[in-house]
């Protein structure tokens, strides 16, 4: 499996991180097959979300694999989790990077994974009542005592990460943001630049160009998905001269369709990191495929084009 720096860490991953989210929806033996698949295929990168099943998400994968304090796999795997959505009973009620909230949440987090430390620990979603230098006095807590060795942040700007900066001083890791060919406006605006159409917007103050500078990882979640929770664009009716071109461009390096896409967004010079959420095993293996096909520019391009982005 094809690897990658994580931001500035020294971490070594794959290209691709196995999204959790619903593994839940498989039993105890499903959980196991599946996550065995995955590190028989070299994909040893897991995001968790401490939301991810109302917790059950995290607890289910260290049954699963039967981790432990003194477990030898420990060692083998990166464990990602996120933290920052509070909810009461199965409902969102806000968000929170209260020091207090993250030190609490990390805490549980350890517990139903069975370990005493994350490698990186992501603030979900930006909170409107963040103050910057309590969310780092929390990030030192947690370094010091051990229990998270890296930190990042998910669908925040640009400036927003460098507000943060200026109290933690240590190089954010990743931010993880929504990204597909179908929702790429991260980098049609840098497409469209000066250009008087609704790509050119920028609606996330160069975000793109700010991780690529500061070496963040990006982690694109829904790679396979358009609109907000739309559904997948695979297959879909919606999509099809974008399917007709993932198609071909698949067949062209003996990949399914959806490999193709994630290849797209391999292809990118960003070094992004796709999070892909299947928890089926075969769709995992065809995904997987991905890693080892470069696009070209004009496969690139093709499939760009085809999902109705346009070039000025």
């Amino acid at each position: 499996m094809k690897t990658l720096q994580i931001g500035q860490t020294g971490l070594e991953a794959p290209v691709l991180a196995v999204g959790c989210m619903r593994l839940n929806t498989l039993d105890k033996p499903g959980a196991e097959r599946f996550l065995r698949t995955a590190l028989e295929l070299g994909l040893n990168f897991f995001d968790h979300a401490d939301i991810y099943g109302g917790g059950a998400c995290e607890t289910l994968f260290a049954e699963a694999l039967g981790l432990s304090l003194s477990s030898d796999l420990r060692e083998r795997i990166i464990l990602q989790s996120k933290c920052g959505i509070e909810q009461r009973d199965g409902q969102v009620i806000g968000y929170n990077h209260s020091k207090a909230y993250i030190l609490r949440s990390v805490d549980a987090i350890l517990k139903r994974l069975k370990t005493d430390y994350l490698d990186l620990l992501i603030l979900h979603r930006p909170d409107a009542l963040a103050d910057p230098e309590e969310i780092a006095e929390a990030f030192g807590n947690l370094k010091d005592a051990g229990k998270v060795h890296h930190f990042g942040v998910s669908n925040q700007r640009a400036a927003q990460m460098a507000l943060l900066q200026k109290y933690w001083k240590e190089p954010l890791a990743v931010d993880q943001l929504q990204l597909s060919v179908t929702n790429c406006t991260l980098i049609s605006s840098g497409i469209n630049v000066n250009m008087a159409n609704e790509s050119a917007i920028d609606r996330d103050g160069g975000t793109l160009d700010f991780c690529r500078r500061n070496g963040i990882t990006i982690q694109a979640w829904s790679p396979l998905q358009h609109g907000f929770f739309d559904g997948t664009f695979i297959g879909s009716d919606r999509f099809p001269d974008l399917n007709r071109a993932l198609e071909e461009v698949g067949a062209a390096h003996s990949l399914s369709p959806a490999a193709a896409a994630i290849a797209w967004l391999l292809r990118h010079p960003a070094g992004f990191q796709p999070v892909v959420g299947t928890m089926n095993t075969a769709h995992l293996r065809y995904l997987a495929a991905a890693a080892d096909v470069t696009l070209s520019r004009e496969e690139w391009y093709a499939i760009y084009m085809a999902a109705g982005n346009r070039l000025p």
